[in-house]
């Protein structure tokens, strides 16, 4: 009882944003690795927030009664107004109209699906339906290479496009795992048109992270990747970028950090004042001197501008629990090349690690 106590304490302690920077991220960290304190933490938030409305009725109930109390309510009520003294004669039968009324609507609403959505249809994750779109030239002759063995014909379209992007010059892409869960192939395009066929090696649906590599035999290794990740938090209002492929080819967009959580007070996740697009989830978003501080995975459809990056610190997070066995070692770079650059330079730059995602 009395560490669950601890527990309830700590947890009002950080909704009244009485903990420090450290304290805070020991306490999101422990949430995030014990899925039965997260939800019993969500529990006693929708608790304190039912007492505390409740509490603010009954303050506002009893100084409503305080202020009734003094006053003579036969001296100053004036005689009532015909429709007044109407409504006091037929105000039973008005009733019982506007409850059929209501019972009508709702039943309606029952019956044509309404309360069967799901609450969460103003949140969409940003993978891009490309069954309609032919691919270019190149991305075609690759695919036919590598599915038909030199037979002749079109490759099947993909099923969707995203955004991905270099964490390491020897092959291996970050995207979303939304974007390549259930696929049967994944291919990376680059911004030159080259494709690659890669495989996924590790996956995090808890945070929406997944890792790729490519493993097409004409891949070519880059050189150092000229930027890094940020570990510590984002500042409301730092003005930052990205880049993705809402479309064909690489699409910059730019904006501010508007908030320390994502959708419904998510904390894994920053929300971002940047216009984004199915096809821009797995996209970087970078600070004005090239830190990634966060990765592109969703956005909220009837608010303009408010899409959501998962946290760079949650990121790497994830990236550590990558096992050791794979064919090549992953070795995330720690300089950063961008920070005196122009904002257009660092474009030209951060371009050629940027990869478009496609599912089959």
């Amino acid at each position: 009882m009395k560490i669950e106590r601890d527990f309830l304490e700590q947890s009002e302690a950080y909704l009244r944003g009485e903990m420090n920077a450290l304290e805070r991220k020991a306490f999101e960290d422990y949430l995030f690795n014990d899925d039965q304190a997260r939800k019993k933490f969500e529990e006693h938030k929708v608790f304190i927030q039912t007492v505390k409305s409740y509490g603010a009725r009954v303050d506002l109930q009893q100084k409503l009664d305080a202020v009734h109390a003094t006053i003579n309510i036969q001296e100053v009520m004036p005689k009532k107004p015909l429709v007044v003294r109407l409504w006091d004669k037929y105000k039973i039968n008005s009733l019982v109209a506007a409850s059929v009324a209501l019972i009508a609507v709702f039943t309606t609403l029952w019956l044509t699906g309404f309360y069967s959505k799901d609450n969460t249809s103003q949140y969409i994750a940003l993978r891009r339906d490309m069954n309609n779109i032919r691919q270019n030239v190149k991305a075609q002759n690759a695919l036919i290479k590598d599915i038909n063995k030199g037979k002749s014909g079109f490759s099947t379209p993909s099923h969707y496009g995203a955004t991905g992007f270099a964490l390491s010059s020897n092959g291996y892409v970050m995207t979303t795992y939304h974007v390549i869960k259930d696929a049967d192939s994944v291919y990376l395009q680059n911004y030159t048109g080259n494709s690659y066929k890669a495989k996924v090696i590790y996956t995090d649906p808890g945070y929406d992270i997944a890792v790729l590599e490519i493993i097409d035999k004409s891949f070519k290794e880059a050189g150092n990747l000229p930027y890094t990740f940020k570990q510590n938090a984002a500042d409301i209002g730092e003005d930052v970028y990205t880049i993705g492929f809402p479309r064909e080819e690489a699409v910059y967009g730019r904006g501010y950090l508007s908030s320390n959580t994502g959708y419904s007070g998510d904390t894994i996740a920053y929300q971002v004042s940047i216009p984004v697009n199915p096809g821009n989830s797995g996209g970087p978003v970078l600070d004005n001197r090239g830190n990634i501080i966060g990765v592109i995975n969703s956005k909220q459809t009837e608010t303009d501008g408010a899409a959501f990056a998962i946290k760079s610190n949650y990121v790497l997070e994830a990236l550590a629990s990558i096992p050791d066995s794979l064919d090549k070692k992953l070795i995330l770079n720690k300089k950063n090349t961008l920070a005196n650059l122009s904002r257009t330079e660092q474009i030209k730059k951060v371009q050629e690690y940027i990869y478009m995602i496609k599912v089959y």
